[in-house]
């Protein structure tokens, strides 16, 4: 039997005939590690956590805990005896227990424990000290969530699963509490698997990021990866991270785009010479020069506060995402024109 924390063996985990997703296979190999698994809404994300948890059952694989099968066709662990905590992406506090309360609760189910997380410091961090007094009624729904993330983290679980946890949060303090979340789990050595719809969110987070798409898990693997080697067109789509644009591979280590003229790099996978390619270029991918002889027209600019993001069309009328530091003075106006460094060199060159 593997000797990985958690382990998924061809499981289709599924709410029903249309919410599922199809033979998955992953693994957490330590104790403490975080993953993150992200896909569209309706997907069956929030089913393979639910299942997970005990509260749906498989009809084929296993799901193995701590060297231990809680999930097969033939066993069935109930979910008060597996000593995991889940916490929804909707409301689901205590109606009659106020905040406090609602937490204090999460806190007994493993007093035996040792913590080094007490309840006045999980309030402080996740912004609760001014609600704890008030009841799920009478707070907001970024509140009533955070309510929720802290009963989840002071119960102390062998696994914490997390439906979405921040996805209610004030834009003003999550990053604050992305970095304290991820600080307390590494620390307490809680093994957690968090559901999100955001990219960034699960880039940080995560030592492993799962991407699912079409019913079935596409890629799982470190954030690096998932986003600099793509497996496949529809997870270049989905992160929307780059556009695929047609080339013609010329050489070894090198192709051809109309357009861009030659683009030396390192090949991820072989093409032989002559072989029509799409190309992933990604905003980082390109850099930016005044005195080039290569400029493409500006329809767009986006400024991201330590960075500009332009929108180039090119002559075929591609148009091509490209990264700027936001210190750079030249500033470039819709409809101006826009120089692309030459040579054109990628560390990786990804096609399909």
């Amino acid at each position: 039997m593997s000797q990985n924390f958690l382990e998924i063996e061809n499981v289709t985990f599924a709410a029903s005939d249309k919410n599922k997703v199809n033979n998955v296979s992953l693994s957490i190999e330590n104790e403490g590690d975080i993953i993150c698994l992200l896909g569209p809404s309706g997907i069956g994300k929030t089913t393979i956590l639910r299942t997970i948890a005990g509260l749906e059952k498989i009809q084929s694989g296993r799901i193995s805990l701590k060297n231990k099968t809680i999930s097969s066709k033939d066993v069935h662990v109930e979910p008060e005896n597996r000593n995991i905590s889940l916490a929804f992406q909707d409301n689901s506090l205590f109606p009659h227990y106020n905040v406090l309360q609602n937490i204090q609760f999460g806190a007994e189910r493993n007093k035996k424990k040792k913590k080094s997380l007490t309840i006045n410091e999980v309030i402080k961090f996740l912004h609760l000290d001014h609600v704890k007094d008030k009841f799920p009624h009478q707070i907001s729904s970024g509140e009533a969530q955070r309510a929720a993330l802290a009963r989840a983290l002071l119960s102390k679980p062998d696994l914490l699963l997390l439906d979405e946890p921040l996805s209610n949060v004030d834009q003003s303090f999550k990053e604050e509490i992305q970095v304290k979340l991820k600080q307390v789990l590494t620390d307490l050595k809680i093994t957690t698997i968090i559901v999100t719809h955001d990219s960034y969110e699960a880039f940080y987070l995560g030592s492993k990021c799962g991407i699912i798409l079409d019913s079935q898990l596409k890629q799982y693997d470190d954030p690096y990866n998932v986003y600099h080697f793509p497996n496949s067109v529809e997870v270049v789509n989905f992160l929307n991270r780059g556009i695929l644009i047609p080339a013609k591979v010329t050489g070894e280590n090198s192709l051809e785009n109309e357009d861009l003229g030659t683009i030396n790099g390192n090949f991820t996978k072989h093409y032989p010479k002559g072989s029509d390619v799409q190309l992933l270029l990604q905003p980082e991918d390109l850099e930016h020069d005044d005195q080039s002889n290569l400029k493409l027209e500006v329809v767009d600019r986006k400024f991201r506060g330590t960075n500009f993001i332009y929108t180039l069309k090119t002559g075929s009328n591609l148009l091509i995402p490209v990264f700027v530091h936001s210190h750079h003075m030249h500033q470039h106006e819709v409809d101006e024109k826009f120089g692309i460094k030459r040579p054109i060199n990628i560390d990786h060159i990804v096609c399909f």
